[in-house]
């Protein structure tokens, strides 16, 4: 089925913007699938409450079912629709960063379907701090849970054009323009008091640590989906020159990913975190579409939980063999 999207400039007036958020409401009551923008990456969503309309973005993500997805929330009362138990500290978190970009893990209400958690019994839930998204979900009347707009084996996509690359015309896409973060949310499991971190993103260990003082990282698998057809290596600044030459003189072209520096082949990067982490995923598959046999990626060694995450993004995409 090939569903109407839009992949244009998005619009400013009030009238274009109330139509096009009516349009992909009907899509999600009729059980059908939508794109959107959010504060970190685009999303690819569906009714919370219907398990047939869920089971539709495993299937156009080639998603393994035991990946469960996040329920996207206008606000704290809708929230809690979608768990059993709100604490006092996810209280405490919501209302300090919510709208923003912090999922948190809580036991689920018996009316999710066990495909959204993947037939667990907690369920992630996120506040979107993009106003497209916030005015999708309050039109929409209830949760839509969804996950990164890409093919399961692609990088996340931040414009609507990277989602178009992965779904063509077969998913009706909400075109907010650029993700102004870039990064997927931080990932926090709520047991009492202790927070249990299951993904790095935006809001950091140290920020947490103001509302609980047990807050410990979860170990997670040392590779990710990356989705690129070049290999990428992570090297120390002082080490990329060298290990180019090495690599061009045993016959591969080498394309490199530095930081405040202009680059022959390749795409220099931002030295500021938060320009870093908005400009990774673009410029990873920009530089991937270079057609380089190994892409040399500059180790970041800034400070802060910003880089930390970003470090965190660029160990799962090197992790591969780039000899």
């Amino acid at each position: 089925m090939v569903l109407t999207s839009w992949f244009r400039k998005p619009m400013t007036n009030d009238h274009a913007h109330s139509d096009r958020i009516r349009r992909a409401v009907s899509l999600l009551h009729s059980g059908g699938l939508v794109a959107f923008p959010t504060e970190t990456v685009y999303g690819l969503g569906a009714d919370a409450f219907n398990p047939s309309a869920v089971a539709k973005i495993f299937e156009a993500k080639g998603r393994p079912a035991n990946r469960p997805l996040i329920a996207h929330v206008s606000d704290i009362e809708m929230a809690r629709r979608v768990v059993s138990d709100w604490p006092a500290l996810a209280q405490d978190l919501a209302e300090a960063f919510w709208p923003g970009p912090l999922t948190l893990v809580l036991p689920r209400h018996e009316r999710v379907p066990g495909i959204v958690t993947s037939g667990g019994p907690t369920v992630g839930v996120r506040s979107p701090d993009h106003p497209m998204a916030r005015s999708l979900i309050e039109s929409f009347g209830g949760p839509v849970v969804g996950t990164s707009a890409n093919r399961s084996d692609a990088v996340s996509p931040t414009c609507a054009e990277h989602v178009r690359a992965s779904f063509g015309d077969r998913v009706l896409v909400l075109d907010g323009g650029s993700c102004r973060q870039g990064i997927e949310s931080t990932v926090v499991r709520v047991d009492g008091r202790s927070l249990d971190v299951l993904r790095l993103g935006m809001i950091g260990i140290e920020d947490l640590r103001r509302f609980s003082g047990e807050v410990s990282l979860a170990s997670g698998p040392s590779s990710g989906a990356d989705g690129f057809d070049t290999p990428m290596r992570l090297v120390d600044a002082d080490q990329i020159e060298s290990v180019r030459r090495a690599l061009e003189d045993s016959g591969k072209a080498v394309a490199v990913l530095g930081i405040g520096t202009e680059v022959v082949f390749g795409r220099p990067m931002p030295g500021e975190a938060g320009a870093y982490a908005r400009a990774l995923y673009s410029a990873l598959r920009e530089v991937d579409a270079l057609g380089a046999d190994v892409i040399l990626i500059e180790r970041p060694t800034g400070m802060g939980p910003i880089w930390d995450t970003v470090r965190d993004r660029l160990a799962r995409v090197s992790c591969r063999d780039a000899d």
